[in-house]
């Protein structure tokens, strides 16, 4: 499968927290060659299941990716404008100029405009503009629009993904779709591996929220040990080196108390015997990804964390290495592919 056109197709297809519809069809069509069984339970995540190789019953490993993006939502029409707030994550600071679509009973193309500066008075011209202020214009009299759009519709944000220099791609949504790559990227390659253990991929949903389909996902599935994946902060301009992590250099490993100890080990393993970089991400505490989800589902799974160096999150523009999630495809891949039928991750102590 072709990383780039991959990447752009996952990033261009919208999928909202709590509308993931779209992406979710894409992602099964893409998935279903690759693995024994599909599902998608009651929340809205997709799962696929590919059986392994060693004796029943097996144990299961489980690759989480959520496929959901941050966006907007309507709350209200005045004289034909939309007004907005957010879905997610979404930073008003970026939204002025940014074209969108509106997803009412006909997708719609708009943008989110603002008072030129002219008219602004001086004391406001460098101020981030508050939510009251913002709105979505599609270029329809009023009549038009209540024809069209309803309280309470998503809105995405309209990008064409961008290939960069340096094998870079920009585009919306890459936070998560580019963990979707990956995880795809993953199965392509045990489709063509033996692997003793029972895979199951899943693209959650309303990670963007709360964490909510990992949740229920990983109580569904109940694996005996699981690794999320989900980008990182990348190096750019004005953000510290110790906070980031280099682009097109590896992928990073998060070490914690989110993290079970043997997990890490074994990632780390896998990694250096294969030559596949990466970089150790020292999480503190709550890692903010499906993997704190997943960690404390019904008695506890061991869980991991691989993540995609990005820059510029949650912004329209989010940028990531080509190189970093070949990598981490394959990492995940020869992970599956080497647990022995009865290895389980243990304590030291035990």
């Amino acid at each position: 499968m072709e990383t780039l056109r991959l990447l752009k197709q996952l990033s261009e297809t919208p999928g909202l927290a709590g509308h993931e519809e779209p992406v979710r069809a894409l992602v099964r069509d893409l998935w279903a060659p690759l693995v024994d069984e599909l599902q998608t339970d009651s929340l809205g995540s997709l799962m696929g299941r590919r059986r392994g190789r060693g004796p029943e019953p097996r144990p299961t490993l489980m690759f989480a990716a959520h496929m959901d993006e941050i966006g907007l939502r309507v709350t209200g029409i005045e004289k034909g404008f939309l007004r907005i707030a957010r879905v997610g994550g979404a930073d008003r600071r970026i939204l002025p100029g940014t074209e969108v679509v509106v997803h009412g009973r006909q997708d719609l193309p708009g943008v989110v405009g603002m008072r030129p500066p002219h008219v602004v008075p001086p004391d406001r011209r460098d101020k981030t503009l508050p939510w009251e202020e913002l709105f979505v214009d599609v270029g329809l009299p009023e009549e038009e629009v209540k024809a069209f759009v309803r309280v309470g519709d998503p809105i995405s944000f309209r990008r064409e993904a961008v290939e960069l220099k340096n094998g870079l791609l920009a585009g919306k949504a890459l936070d998560n779709r580019v963990s979707v790559a990956v995880v795809t990227l993953a199965l392509e390659h045990l489709a063509r591996a033996s692997h003793a253990w029972d895979v199951v991929a899943v693209a959650t949903v309303q990670e963007e929220v709360g964490l909510y389909g990992a949740t229920t996902a990983a109580y569904g599935v109940a694996p005996d040990m699981a690794v999320a994946v989900d980008v990182t902060f990348g190096r750019q301009a004005g953000v510290p080196n110790h906070q980031t992590f280099p682009l097109g250099e590896g992928v990073a490993i998060g070490v914690g108390p989110n993290f079970h100890p043997a997990v890490v080990e074994r990632l780390k393993a896998v990694a250096e015997a294969n030559e596949i970089p990466y970089h150790i991400d020292p999480v503190p505490g709550r890692s903010g990804t499906d993997a704190w989800a997943i960690q404390v589902s019904r008695e506890g799974v061991p869980t991991g964390l691989v993540s995609i160096p990005l820059r510029y999150m949650h912004q329209p523009v989010e940028t990531v290495s080509l190189k970093d999630v070949e990598r981490a495809g394959r990492l995940l891949a020869l992970l599956a592919a080497g647990l022995e039928a009865d290895f389980r991750p243990r304590w030291e102590d035990e």
